[in-house]
Order: C-alpha cells, then structure tokens, then sequence
C-alpha cells in the first residue's frame, strides 16, 4: 500500500510543486525492503538537513527514530549490516515450529 503524504502542503486543498513528488517517493518506497526503504528516507533527511528527520516522517508515515538509525547506519559506511539478507542473523520473527509448545505437536 502506498502510503498518503501528511506534510503541510500536501494537506492543504490544490497543488504544490512537492506533491508529484511525494506521490512519487512513497510509490517507489512501497517497492521497496526494510532496510532500502530506511537508507532511501536517511538519505534524503541528510539532504535537507535540520528539520529534515521530521518532514521525511510526515511525507513518508517513516518514524522519526527509523530514519535516524538509518542516518547512523549510512554514516557508518553500513558497517555490519549483510547484503545478502535484510535482517541482521536472528532478527524477524521466530519460525512457527519453534513457537508450538511440545504437547500441542501433533
């Protein structure tokens, strides 16, 4: 689902010359992971400067703290992040077969 830009202008009734814009950066967002979707808004955070963490949450639903891990993250050249995987080994969810406690198995 893409999400709907809750920015100032977005908002109001009309147009603006951002709008198109937004519209375009939460469609390509939707195609993207985790991780990418988190590195793209940092990146474009880091563009604008101060203030910048807090419209990026606005125009793309990210939360603010997910946009600056991902500032720290580019900063640190990703450091430790793999790029055959999204999720560092052992995050996500835990498989079902782990979750089913022993005397529900069938």
């Amino acid at each position: 689902m893409v999400h709907v830009c809750q920015c100032a202008a977005c908002l109001r009734p009309g147009d603006h010359a951002d709008r198109l814009i937004h519209r375009k950066m939460n469609l390509l967002l939707s195609r993207l992971d985790e991780q990418q979707r988190r590195w793209y808004v940092a990146l474009e955070s880091m563009k604008i400067g101060h203030g910048g963490d807090a419209l990026l949450s606005q125009i793309t639903g990210l939360d603010v703290e997910t946009i600056r891990r991902g500032r720290e993250e580019l900063e640190s050249d990703l450091v430790g992040r793999p790029a055959d995987r999204v999720r560092l080994p052992g995050g996500g969810r835990t498989p079902l077969e782990k979750k089913t406690p022993p005397w529900k198995a069938i």
